[in-house]
């Protein structure tokens, strides 16, 4: 069923998903796409960020705590901070290495794609310099320009 702009079915509006992107990208401005576009741009680094999080808590924070309230409850360290990531022979760190590496490969394609099928953006390219064909000198920057 093909529900055109601005219909609606059981009170709720449904637009039309290319129209509405057309829209959004005409304005310049968007309320769902732009967020969508932050969450697509944002979850690689967010996934390091949590990545490194986790490690600053379980093998720099956590150790520091656990000594710490050992101390204050009996007056003597007894035994170790186990790091949670550990347990489980590792297999979070082996995840979390198994995704940041193939979404880092995936990035690199990602851009290696974008150049060879033609850059959004200009880039500067490697063109020969070639002389000027007039025997015309250049103007000076003090001169008006004719």
């Amino acid at each position: 069923m093909v529900h055109n702009k601005g219909s609606t079915m059981s009170g709720h509006t449904f637009i039309n998903k290319t129209e509405a992107s057309g829209q959004d990208f005409q304005m310049g401005t968007s309320s769902a796409i732009s967020k969508e576009d932050w969450m697509s741009k944002k979850w690689r680094p967010m996934m390091g960020w949590v990545y490194m999080a986790t490690c600053t808590f379980d093998f720099v924070i956590a150790p520091i705590l656990w000594s710490i309230l050992q101390a204050y409850s009996g007056g003597t360290v007894t035994s170790q901070w186990m790091p949670l990531t550990l347990q489980g022979a590792g297999l979070y760190h082996v995840a979390m290495g198994a995704v940041l590496g193939l979404t880092a490969f995936g990035r690199t394609q990602e851009k290696i794609a974008g150049v060879n099928a033609g850059p959004s953006m200009p880039v500067m390219q490697n063109r020969p310099v070639t002389a000027p064909t007039s025997n015309a000198r250049p103007a000076r920057m003090d001169e008006p320009a004719l």
